[in-house]
């Protein structure tokens, strides 16, 4: 049964449309993560979502409860719904153990009601208790926030853009602390992210927002391999594009002959390569059976730790610059002389 159920949902401010005909759908237990550029209308979404804007058409349900239609607007305290926005927004002069019961009855306030349950939940000690927001870092206001949108058991847990501010350590921490948390309830919930990173590793599913419009409801793995279009492609990851042609079944392109990760017509395509597919060979190094391997030198190189971006320009005409991603023990040098092979299959996109 779906917790989450939006249908035909449209919504603009001042005549300028932001929303336009969204339908999703989220199972029980799910973590959905919502991605999209700047602009693209994932905060009003979110807003409509938690009742702080009302929508101009359009049906939404939540556990078989409408609280969106034509001349229907459940006022968010009535949704249950928990909400945790980007810094957390903890009360300064409350304790943690006040901030997480807040939302609660009075008689469950007093009796500070399950708070040293839900911090353990969020991986918190529970000394944390009667500190002050202001004692604690960033990511664990973090989790406070987490732990008082659970603190009312919601049907539905919102979490807009929860981990920007946090710098890089502390948000995979923090990311992972969070999403064991929502397992651990079963709990429902909606991430929105503009951070393709966050919602490939958070996400059972991710839905893209892309000018107000839905375009691509899918696994992390099928966005990522099979996005929709050429600008998804790009915007979800790093993506080789080259011209190429479909026949029988594969695809030619400057890279030599590949496979096709799904079946398409005969025609002009756009070939679309993920760096990490780009098999890379040095000096030394021998060639996969079967593999086609064609020759290149190494144009700039891009370090960054456990991995680098190469970029190879094939020998040989009016040959392209492709980047590459190989592990950081195996940067090769400017001016190196390699050869390039691709693993698996590529997506394509007719011209």
């Amino acid at each position: 049964m779906s917790e989450l159920l939006i249908s035909g949902l449209h919504k603009a401010f001042d005549g300028h449309p932001v929303l336009h005909g969204i339908d999703l759908s989220v199972e029980r237990g799910t973590l959905l993560a919502l991605l999209g550029p700047s602009g693209s209308g994932k905060t009003t979404l979110l807003r409509v979502l938690c009742g702080f804007e009302r929508a101009d058409d359009g049906t939404v349900e939540m556990s078989g409860r409408r609280v969106v239609a034509d001349g229907l607007h459940v006022p968010a305290e009535q949704r249950r719904i928990g909400y945790v926005p980007q810094e957390g927004a903890l009360f300064p002069h409350l304790s943690v153990a006040d901030n997480i019961v807040f939302g609660l009855p009075r008689a469950q306030r007093k009796a500070r009601h399950r708070v040293a349950e839900l911090l353990e939940l969020v991986g918190l000690p529970a000394a944390f208790a009667s500190r002050a927001p202001q004692q604690l870092s960033g990511g664990q206001q973090q989790r406070v926030a987490l732990a008082r949108a659970l603190a009312p058991s919601p049907e539905l847990v919102m979490l807009d853009e929860p981990f920007s501010s946090l710098d890089a350590a502390l948000r995979l921490e923090t990311r992972q602390a969070v999403a064991a948390a929502l397992s651990a309830t079963g709990a429902t919930a909606v991430l929105v992210t503009h951070d393709q990173s966050e919602a490939l590793s958070m996400g059972h599913e991710v839905a893209v927002l892309w000018h107000g419009k839905l375009i691509q409801t899918a696994t992390p793995e099928t966005l990522y391999r099979r996005p929709v279009t050429r600008e998804l492609a790009s915007f979800v990851g790093e993506a080789v594009m080259l011209g190429g042609i479909v026949a029988g079944g594969r695809v030619k392109c400057e890279l030599g002959e590949l496979t096709l990760a799904a079946p398409v017509d005969d025609g002009a395509v756009d070939v679309m390569v993920r760096p990490e597919q780009i098999v890379m060979l040095r000096e030394g190094d021998i060639a996969p059976v079967g593999g086609r391997f064609l020759e290149g030198i190494v144009h700039d190189v891009v370090f960054q730790g456990q991995d680098a971006g190469v970029d190879v320009r094939m020998m040989g005409g009016e040959r392209a610059i492709l980047r590459a991603r190989v592990p950081g023990y195996r940067t090769p040098l400017r001016g190196e002389r390699v050869r390039v092979g691709v693993d698996g299959g590529v997506t394509v996109y007719p011209v």
